[in-house]
């Protein structure tokens, strides 16, 4: 039954005027220490002693050899100068000065959010003031650099501040094309002439951009793409009329509650329907394209130009995202086809990896059908197909197509599902794939490939090591020169008083073997028995076991092991690693299920392979659906799991949202058995452990419905617990003052208070 927003706003504001005690918890924080070997809370959360550098944002040029990147102006200047380098020199040049970005009557320069180049290089596309959308900041003001008369423009009109999405030049860079208030607009850089190409937006009816459900679940925020030859510009229009509306609620920035209904479709609800069409860049009556079958039935997922400014080419799935259309659309005639069908007894992905090569007569793909990922060369027709990366190992992402040399680079990790590695393979199919990475460098590697293919800024980290930034010559790898070291950061690691990390695998029964990394105490004695801490997520969205930097997470958990406690993870079936479609498939309809099952066979199995493991203090936490693993774990689990900390959870999936569940779990009315099952609420009554439940009661993700309704089952059931509502924080935590180190310090004391980290 939907309530009415009346209803909904009485119920959430009697649910907020609760007061919960926290038994022991302080808003304060933990002792303080001057020896640089040992971690606290304010030294990892509150202080930026152990934040690293990144370099960029850098954008590889097409209209001359080298990159640009930000640096801050001179001395006693304000501002970014954009500066350009050459790679194989180093020499560099200011192409952008920061004195160059202040506007007319101003005093100061923009602040670069972010940048793009026209294709000549003669403008530049300044974004600033920017305001978040759902997770991003994707509105904001764009202002047009002509480096050729020196003049600085602001697009948009008189448009009120921030409220332009996703502007981008045309091919010749005599417009810009951009979203405000869901309509499209181009504009004329020559005399400012606005054109209105879409006048029907509202909040409903979403032209050139996404609602809530589509940017969370199918990554979309630019909904148009200009023709290569400028003429036409194709885009997604969602009509989210329909759409059953969640009501949450602000209390804390205003003297009275403000509602904010969005629109968010749950399991079996109405989903927002969404079509493609292709509008003159001048103006005029857009060319809708409609495939067959119920528009809220399907989803639209992926558009572009298929390789000519006569037909668009997109990806269309049906509800339950098991067949994936890869289809052609003729602009001049309306005419569409269908040139490759990807389909799974479970769900397909969605085709990120689509480039045209040939002059259009081929395109990438990357699909399981064989069992493994695996990228394909299709041609135009579909009617041949090829599989370029061929043998029993999956294709994590493909990473540049060099057309002219004819290779195809892509990361990998045939032998360690926590690395990655780059390799690459001939375009024609022949040969063997080659590793690009060398042999003498394991841990997890990423790449951001030059247009032509022979440079490659490359990023390099260890899961206790920070990342290392350089630029390479490829294929050999050879290192040109550092980019960023990382110096301070890398130093501050080093002194640290801590063990290696081991990554191992478990053997769980059946020929299973589960990835695990275990992180002990630096005086680990194997004649002692310690508390453990799982962190958890084990849902098809995350992967934990990655040999990877990881930051303030990673160094929490070393403070926590400095404190005498071993902190543990596992990736159970279900999870995203590159171990073939059997693996990551094999969960579908069992969301939680078979997660929870493995989770509870790998802690048996460690058990009686390390005594030293105290079986009386076992803990576990996790985030969003790590959080949901938690709550799956101490209800189903209670004779294993002692104490858990459960944060931003889904507790039942049929609040989550409809595309990401139905993904993984069917239509609710096709698997009722598998939504109740796989929900952490229906087992919530088997409680006998110390739990802490903690939600942001401003997430607009996982709503904080969620907590409220388990509370409400432990309730019923008399089962003790402990909460805390973080008002009006999102997803994430982290809004407000202080935010971030509070709740690390509640998760930390009540690991104190209850797992205990030290023996009485």
């Amino acid at each position: 039954m939907i309530l009415s927003s009346k209803k909904i706003q009485i119920t959430l504001i009697l649910a907020l005027s609760l007061v919960w005690i926290l038994h022991g918890v302080s808003a304060g924080t933990d002792e303080k220490t001057t020896d640089p070997s040992l971690l606290n809370l304010e030294r990892i959360f509150k202080t930026s002693e152990f934040q690293g550098k990144r370099f960029g944002p850098a954008r590889w040029l097409e209209f001359m050899n080298g990159y640009t990147t930000l640096e801050p102006a001179g001395a006693k200047k304000k501002g970014q100068d954009i500066v350009r380098y050459d790679p194989a020199s180093g020499r560099k040049a200011v192409l952008v000065a920061a004195e160059q970005l202040i506007p007319a009557g101003g005093k100061e320069p923009l602040e670069i959010e972010d940048y793009h180049w026209s294709r000549n290089g003669e403008k530049l596309l300044i974004f600033t003031h920017t305001a978040r959308v759902w997770r991003q900041n994707t509105r904001g003001d764009y202002w047009v650099l002509n480096r050729k008369t020196a003049k600085l423009e602001k697009i948009g009109g008189d448009a009120e501040p921030s409220t332009l999405m996703f502007a981008k030049f045309s091919p010749d860079a005599g417009r810009i094309a951009y979203v405000r208030k869901n309509n499209l607009y181009v504009e004329d850089l020559s005399t400012h002439r606005i054109t209105q190409l879409t006048r029907d937006g509202s909040e409903t009816l979403i032209n050139g951009t996404f609602d809530w459900v589509y940017e969370e679940e199918f990554g979309l925020r630019d909904g148009f793409r200009w023709s290569p030859d400028g003429r036409r510009i194709a885009y997604w229009q969602l009509d989210a009329s329909g759409i059953p509306l969640f009501h949450m609620i602000n209390t804390t920035d205003s003297l009275y509650p403000r509602l904010l209904p969005i629109p968010y479709p749950k399991p079996g609800e109405t989903n927002p329907a969404s079509r493609i069409g292709v509008v003159p860049a001048d103006g005029g009556a857009t060319r809708w394209f409609a495939p067959p079958g119920d528009p809220r039935q399907h989803y639209q997922a992926r558009l572009d130009w298929a390789g000519n400014s006569r037909e668009i080419c997109f990806q269309r799935l049906n509800r339950r995202q098991n067949t994936n259309w890869v289809m052609i659309a003729d602009t001049d005639t309306g005419d569409l086809r269908t040139v490759f069908t990807d389909t799974d007894p479970a769900w397909v992905d969605v085709g990120d990896d689509l480039q045209w090569l040939s002059g259009g007569r081929h395109f990438t793909f990357v699909s399981e059908q064989s069992g493994w990922r695996h990228l394909y060369l299709i041609s135009r027709d579909g009617r041949q197909k090829k599989d370029l990366t061929p043998g029993n190992y999956d294709l994590i992402g493909l990473d540049h197509i060099d057309e002219k040399g004819g290779w195809a680079y892509f990361t990998a990790s045939p032998d360690q599902a926590g690395q990655r590695y780059l390799y690459r393979v001939k375009l024609d199919g022949s040969g063997k794939r080659q590793r690009v990475t060398p042999e003498t460098m394991p841990g997890t590697h990423s790449y951001q490939i030059s247009p032509d293919g022979g440079w490659a800024f490359h990023t390099h980290s260890r899961f206790a090591d920070p990342p290392l930034i350089d630029l390479v010559r490829l294929p050999g790898h050879r290192t040109v020169r550092s980019l960023e070291e990382n110096a301070a950061l890398r130093e501050k690691v080093a002194a640290l008083d801590k063990s290696p990390v081991e990554f191992f695998r478990i053997d769980i029964g059946g020929g299973l073997l589960l990835d695990g990394w275990c992180l002990k105490p630096p005086d680990f004695s194997p004649q002692k028995r310690y508390p453990v801490l799982f962190q958890v997520y084990g849902e098809p969205a995350g992967q934990t076991v990655l040999d990877r930097w990881g930051g303030r997470g990673y160094l929490w958990h070393l403070m926590l092991a400095q404190r005498g406690c071993i902190v543990m993870s596992i990736d159970n079936r279900g999870t995203p690693a590159p171990r073939g479609r059997e693996w990551r498939k094999c969960v579908y309809g069992k969301i939680g299920i078979t997660a929870s099952e493995d989770q509870a066979a790998a802690l048996r199995a460690l058990l009686k392979e390390r005594p030293y493991l105290d079986a009386k203090r076992i803990g576990i936490w996790g985030w969003s659906g790590g959080g949901s693993m938690t709550l799956n774990m101490m209800f189903r689990y209670p004779d294993l799991y002692k104490t858990g900390l459960a944060v931003a959870f889904v507790a039942d999936q049929r609040l989550y949202d409809s595309i990401y569940q139905e993904r993984y779990m069917g239509l609710p009315g096709d698997n009722p058995d598998g939504y109740r099952d796989g929900s952490p609420i229906t087992f919530a009554r088997q409680l006998q452990g110390d739990l802490l439940l903690v939600h942001g009661t401003g997430d607009d993700n996982v709503h904080y419905q969620n907590c409220e309704r388990l509370v409400n089952e432990l309730v019923k059931h008399n089962k003790p617990f402990t909460m805390m509502a973080y008002p009006n924080r999102s997803h994430g935590i982290y809004e407000g003052e202080n935010t971030t180190l509070h709740l690390y310090t509640l998760l930390t004391k009540f690991l104190e208070d209850h797992l205990p980290l030290q023996d009485n």
